[in-house]
Order: structure tokens, then C-alpha cells, then sequence
């Protein structure tokens, strides 16, 4: 009881904080993805820069070692929840002949959806994830020609990691295999995968503990989740999606009510997103387009209510702690001891590829401060998509990565190493503080890394 009276007072006072609403005339979000929907954190994968415009290695330098993660493909669903509770409503509206024009196709539409999903199989790779694997995987091979040239002739292995789950061992399994097809004498050098919680699914491992606690019963954080859901423009927006669906009388019921056991008017218009959403990801399964029963306004506004759930449950949070990230050290560790394997020759493999989900890229972005994680927010001033550049469809779409190439000048103990980082293809410079090799370069000496980085130098 004291919990819930101390979360309902945050939540009070949060709301006072928070702007009715995103205004409509903002800039659009960055990441947004193909097309002119907002899917948050289910935008399917799109490389972030043309390769031809990737800066030269300084003189010298060729890639011995590459290094990745990178979350699965685009997926189903993890469940049927969503489609379940709008069509459960849509039953009783049908029944009772409150359905709009419009909303007397929804039925269909989500139907075929579930039904696809179903045969896909519930929260795995759909086709288009599929193809985000093959496709990452050949760019790499493309990028770094000499470096798997290389790895071939010296017999160097090729390690495939990943955090157990079906869609994660699928990704990896996808992605060395398009390797391996594009130089078959890659293919004998690769696996066996392996897994690796600890390293890929810490949220959910030991390490993730006090994390846990904190999404679980951290009453601030459950207080401002609730104040940035229960605001005047989220009701008016699910009321608008809801009219698309059904008759004026049956939203007032709903909004009312009445059939609370199936879901609040909020909550069914959430699941109409999340299915929204998540349509885009299917688009190899079959052509749905849910966009006609909520407008970009609507989805703007539940890609924004999603989007504050996970910055302030896995991103930058709160600016008083690091909890959401913390944990993420584990897998910034990995990153660096691979490197120092690959530059003491201490017999690492030619190539590390790791694959996880949203859960393990997001804190590591905001552990790394990788662009768009780098603000995190007072108790005071609330998440808001106009004074924050967060965005799950930039940070951590599906099959979003983080590369690592490392290029060596010279031989033996007079050898020079340099780090140079892609995040979804894109060259990155390393977070404030970090020195590249010269201004403007997205190289960086090793040593300089782990010093900005807070990581002792060796």
C-alpha cells in the first residue's frame, strides 16, 4: 500500500511536468525508417550510409580483425495478445452492428496478420529479417574484402555468439552462412555457434539483478511511465483510432468502461499500434497496411509513449543513475578484450560476431553514449520527443549493429592499431572525450579508447 500511495504522488507531481502533447508541427524524429510510419523500436533495419563514402585508412593501416553485435532481424510478434484484445472488442462491435465502414474490414486484416505471424512462428525471424542478416552480413564481406581474404589464408577462426533465443541463434546462423556463401573458404573457419547469456542476454542474467529490482518496483520510474501514458493527448489519440474502428456509441463505451476486462480505451489503442508496428516487419509474409485505421498523427504519439518506456526502462533514464546501462559493461568488456587478443596474437579469432536484442543495444548505446543516447533526464523534465533526440527506430531498430574494425600498421612489436566504429553502418565517432587520430577521422589508437572509455590502458 505504501508503494502504490508513494507512486501515485510521483505521478502526480510528474504530470504537471509533462506537455499535453508532442506538437504536431515538431520535426519528425530521426530513425523513423522506411516509409512514413513511426514504428519505434520495430523499424525494420536500413543501412545508414552509402559505402562509397567511408573514409581511407590513414596510410599504412590495413583491417586485421572485425568485431560486432547486432540485434536479430525483423520479427513476428512475440505474441498474439495485441490482435487478441482489438478482436475481441471488434466481436462485440460487429455483434451489435457498431463497426464503421472502415472497421468492418479491420477484422480481416488483423486476422490475416495473426495468421501469418502464427505461421511464422510467434517472435521469429520473419522473411525480411531473414534478409536483413544475409544482406549486413554481405556488406560486411564487401567492406573488408582483404580482412576475410586474409582470415581464409591464415586459417583464422570465425566466432558466432549469441544470446540463446531462437531469433538471436537464427540471426547468427543467417549471417555466417551469407558469409560463407560469398567466400566458401570461410566456411570450414566458422562456428560452432555457441551462446552465451551472460554476455548477450544480461538483463535477463545474473548480472541484471538490481536492473531487474528496478524495473519491477522502482517507484519513480512507474510513477513517470504512468504520468507520460495517462495524459489528456493519449486518451484523444486512442479515441481517434478507436473512431476508425468503431461506431461513436461503442468508443464512448469503451472509453467509459465497460469493457475493461478486454482492455481500456488506451490499451486498445495501443494494440492497434502494436500491430502497426510490427506490419512492416511482415512484409515478406503478405501486405497489410494498418495505417488506414490510425494516422500518422496517432502513431507519432504511441511510437513517442513507446519509445519513453524504453528509454527510461533500457537508455540514458534518469540522469541521477546509471542502472538501465550498467550492466552493459559486460559486453563493452568483450568488445576490448577481443581487440587485445587480436593485437597481443594471443591466438583470438579473425572475426567476433555476436547476436542479442533491443534489451543488450540500448544500454550499450547510452554506456557509450553512441549518438541519440547521450541525454539523459532530470526527474523534473520529463522524456519528451522536443527536447530529446532518443528514438528506438534509430537507436536499436531490428538487426541494428555495432562494428568494431581494427587496422594494424607495421609488424611485430613496432605494429600501430587503430579502432574505427560502425553503428548501423554508419562511421561514428567515439563519445566526447574521445581523441581520434586526427581531427575529423573516425580512427582512434586503441589506448585512447580505453582511456575515454574508462578502461585501463595497457
Amino acid at each position: 500500500m505504501q508503494k502504490r500511495t508513494v507512486a501515485l504522488a510521483l505521478t502526480l507531481a510528474v504530470s504537471a511536468l509533462l506537455p499535453v502533447a508532442v506538437p504536431a508541427q515538431a520535426a519528425p524524429p530521426p530513425g523513423r525508417g522506411p516509409g512514413s510510419g513511426f514504428y519505434a523500436t520495430k523499424t525494420p533495419y536500413a543501412p545508414q550510409q552509402n559505402p562509397r563514402s567511408y573514409q581511407r585508412a590513414p596510410k599504412g593501416f590495413v583491417p586485421v580483425f572485425t568485431e560486432n553485435v547486432s540485434r536479430h532481424g525483423s520479427r513476428a510478434a512475440s505474441d498474439s495478445e495485441d490482435g487478441d484484445l482489438i478482436l475481441a472488442l471488434w466481436e462485440k462491435a460487429r455483434a451489435e452492428g457498431r463497426l464503421t465502414p472502415s472497421g468492418e474490414r479491420f477484422g480481416e486484416e488483423v486476422r490475416s496478420l495473426l495468421a501469418a505471424m502464427e505461421r511464422v512462428g510467434y517472435g521469429q525471424l520473419s522473411g525480411r529479417g531473414v534478409r536483413e542478416m544475409r544482406e549486413t552480413a554481405a556488406r560486411l564481406e564487401e567492406r573488408l574484402p582483404g580482412l576475410f581474404a586474409r582470415i581464409a589464408e591464415r586459417s583464422e577462426r570465425i566466432d558466432v555468439v549469441s544470446s540463446g533465443k531462437d531469433r538471436a541463434v537464427d540471426s547468427g546462423n543467417l549471417f555466417a552462412g551469407a558469409l560463407a556463401a560469398r567466400n566458401p573458404a570461410l566456411a570450414p573457419l566458422i562456428g560452432p555457434a555457441r551462446t552465451d547469456p551472460d554476455l548477450l542476454y544480461f538483463h535477463k542474467a545474473a548480472g541484471g539483478a538490481e536492473y531487474r529490482d528496478y524495473v519491477e518496483n522502482d517507484a519513480r520510474l512507474a510513477a513517470t511511465l504512468d504520468a507520460i501514458t495517462d495524459q489528456p493527448a493519449t486518451h484523444t489519440a486512442a479515441r481517434r483510432v478507436l473512431g476508425k474502428i468503431f461506431a461513436p456509441e461503442f468508443v464512448r463505451r469503451i472509453s467509459a468502461g465497460e469493457f475493461a476486462s478486454v482492455g481500456t480505451e488506451v490499451e486498445a489503442a495501443q494494440a492497434v499500434y502494436a500491430l502497426y508496428s510490427i506490419a512492416p516487419a511482415m512484409a515478406d509474409e503478405g501486405d497489410w497496411d494498418l495505417s488506414r485505421w490510425i494516422a500518422p498523427r496517432e502513431a507519432r504519439w504511441f511510437a513517442y509513449l513507446s519509445d519513453a518506456e524504453d528509454f527510461y526502462e533500457k537508455g540514458p533514464g534518469f540522469d541521477d543513475s546509471d542502472i538501465t546501462y550498467r550492466m552493459a559493461n559486460v559486453l563493452l568488456d568483450d568488445f576490448f578484450a577481443k581487440i587485445d587478443a587480436a593485437r597481443n596474437g594471443t591466438g583470438g579469432p579473425g572475426a567476433e560476431l555476436r547476436f542479442t536484442h533491443a534489451e543488450e543495444i540500448i544500454p550499450l548505446a547510452a554506456l557509450m553514449g553512441l549518438p541519440g543516447s547521450t541525454r539523459a533526464v532530470s526527474p523534473e523534465r520529463p522524456y519528451t520527443y522536443a527536447d530529446n533526440p532518443w528514438r528506438g527506430g534509430s537507436v536499436a531498430p531490428m538487426a541494428a549493429n555495432i562494428q568494431w574494425d581494427l587496422f594494424r600498421s607495421g609488424n611485430g612489436d613496432g605494429s600501430a592499431y587503430l579502432v574505427r566504429m560502425l553503428y548501423n553502418e554508419k562511421e561514428t565517432a567515439f563519445r566526447t572525450g574521445c581523441a581520434p587520430v586526427t581531427k575529423g577521422s573516425y580512427f582512434y589508437e586503441v589506448d585512447e579508447l580505453k582511456r575515454c572509455l574508462g578502461r585501463e590502458a595497457s
